[in-house]
């Protein structure tokens, strides 16, 4: 059984090292890259405005926050939390940077780079040429995003989980091998994962146009008609 955790954060802005800070953080448990139900969800005090644009974004203000506890206060926490399993995000090095400079300032290490999955590079690699944000890959997979009204750590979080659940194929991932008691010859169990739905994905005309043009980069691909 492995242990890791998928995350987000919201910010003020999108450079820490110039000054931006997190608002919120969200966190979910995953065994063998599964959900279990557990997570994490602090709002935080950035000690800082946070700018108009930036509200629009995620809607959240500064009176929001009032009474809200600072980033150190959640630290340890969080850090219980996060365990030393991979850490999963969407664009993983903005949020590693962000947590790290949070880290940084209440005095506990960075965390480990080696831990990091980035969801965005897997989906890159999956969907190459084709829009790969996370509401791109949810239409993608026939995921609801009725939830998404803006970008709240956690509903992204909950959205995130279905997604790396399709881009690793983690629904498929019931099989395990439990000693039989008859020399070293195992015996295979089924978890349940519950069924599988087949989905037709149709990509969108933006994503075939992407994808075109993606491929015309490449000199004589092989599945060119052409």
């Amino acid at each position: 059984m492995i242990r890791s955790v998928l995350f987000d954060t919201e910010t003020t802005g999108l450079d820490p090292m110039a000054g931006d800070r997190v608002i919120e953080v969200a966190a979910l448990e995953l065994v063998n890259d599964l959900p279990t139900g557990r997570h994490f969800h602090a709002l935080v005090h950035p000690q800082r405005n946070i700018p108009d644009e930036v509200v629009r974004i995620h809607g959240i203000t500064l009176d929001k926050l009032e009474g809200k506890p600072l980033f150190g206060e959640i630290a340890d926490e969080l850090l219980e939390f996060l365990g030393d399993g991979k850490l999963v995000a969407h664009n993983a090095p903005f949020d590693f940077g962000f947590l790290n400079a949070e880290f940084s300032r209440a005095g506990h290490p960075p965390l480990d780079g080696a831990r990091m999955v980035d969801t965005l590079a897997l989906a890159k690699a999956k969907f190459p040429g084709m829009p790969n944000s996370l509401d791109a890959l949810c239409r993608r997979f026939g995921i609801d995003l009725s939830e998404r009204t803006t970008h709240n750590a956690l509903v992204d979080c909950r959205l995130l989980a279905q997604v790396y659940v399709e881009l690793t194929g983690g629904r498929q991932r019931g099989l395990s091998l439990a000693e039989s008691g008859q020399g070293s010859m195992p015996a295979v169990t089924y978890a349940a994962v519950g069924p599988r739905t087949p989905r037709l994905v149709v990509p969108t005309e933006a994503e075939l146009a992407a994808h075109a043009a993606f491929v015309a980069k490449i000199k004589q691909p092989v599945w060119s008609d052409s």
